[in-house]
């Protein structure tokens, strides 16, 4: 890694962990459990946090814990279910942030490091590598975006953590890491934050987009065919009696190839559409038809 002391001294106060408690009984408990561990940036003096949605999603108590090891209670300050992405706010100071800048320019080879909290200690880990693509990426939990920043390097620790270009700016938020070929991490690009940042801190959430269709359902591409991984207990799919193992043919009499496509064919629809699914199941064809839910309201 080339970044050097001097710039990773500068960053790393405003990298937080976090600490998120969630019922039981909520829907996404028993994907992502009860106690989840994230790591974040301060984003702005006023106690501003970035990081990624599936940490807090459902989460009744969030502790932030500081470089200095103070720890803050933090609350919701916004989440979108589109881009992956969640902001949270503490009180009770002036914090340090990180600045922001867009991950637009960036091009492959060119360096790059992330920052993660170690955990409950209070420690940070860092990794640095090159970016190795910014391309569209789609995920089998509906999620798709269409710039994904892909880097040689794994995230050093739990997701939500910055991504910093040579400069020190944060161009990105560590999701993933990807382990389907080599060690490569997933960020979100940070435009995703800026662009949208006004209506999220006001509202808390993306209004100038209208809640899109969403069946809870998981899925992978196979030979030129869309086959359903899973469902989402008492999601939209569920409840309507798609199967896993089921092979989608079509939806609304529109073939479906590919994930990808089909994201497109299901997001062209809002909330509470109702979209008819051909599927082949036991050596048969059948249709399903499956009144869509909004991913906001289930996980709410």
């Amino acid at each position: 890694m080339n970044a050097s002391v001097k710039l990773i001294e500068q960053v790393v106060p405003a990298t937080v962990s976090i600490q998120a408690s969630v019922p039981q009984q909520h829907h996404s408990a028993m994907l992502l459990g009860t106690e989840r561990m994230g790591s974040g940036a301060i984003v702005d003096p006023s106690g501003y946090i970035l990081t990624v949605n599936y940490i807090v999603i459902g989460a009744t108590s969030i502790q932030v814990l500081l470089l200095d090891n103070t720890q803050h209670e933090a609350e919701i300050a916004a989440q979108d279910f589109t881009t992956g992405i969640a902001v949270l706010k503490i009180s009770g100071g002036s914090f340090p942030p990180a600045p922001l800048s867009s991950s637009i320019d960036l091009t492959p080879g060119d360096e790059v490091f992330m920052v993660a909290s170690s955990g409950e200690d209070g420690g940070r880990r860092v990794s640095g590598g090159a970016i190795m693509s910014s391309a569209p990426f789609d995920a089998y939990w509906e999620y798709a975006t269409d710039r994904a920043l892909i880097c040689t390097a794994m995230n050093p620790g739990p997701g939500g953590g910055p991504m910093f270009d040579m400069k020190g700016r944060m161009v990105g938020i560590t999701s993933l890491n990807l382990n389907e070929v080599g060690r490569f991490s997933l960020a979100i690009p940070v435009e995703h934050f800026l662009q949208h940042k006004d209506e999220l801190l006001r509202y808390g959430r993306r209004v100038s987009q209208p809640s899109r269709a969403w069946i809870g359902m998981y899925s992978y591409t196979l030979r030129d065919h869309l086959v359903i991984a899973g469902l989402l207990p008492g999601g939209p799919g569920d409840a309507a009696g798609l199967k896993s193992g089921d092979v989608v043919l079509a939806v609304d009499n529109q073939d479906v190839s590919d994930r990808r496509k089909f994201y497109g064919q299901l997001w062209a629809k809002r909330a509470g559409d109702t979209l008819l699914f051909r599927v082949f199941r036991n050596n048969g064809i059948r249709d399903v038809a499956v009144i869509s839910g909004s991913v906001e309201q289930f996980f709410g």
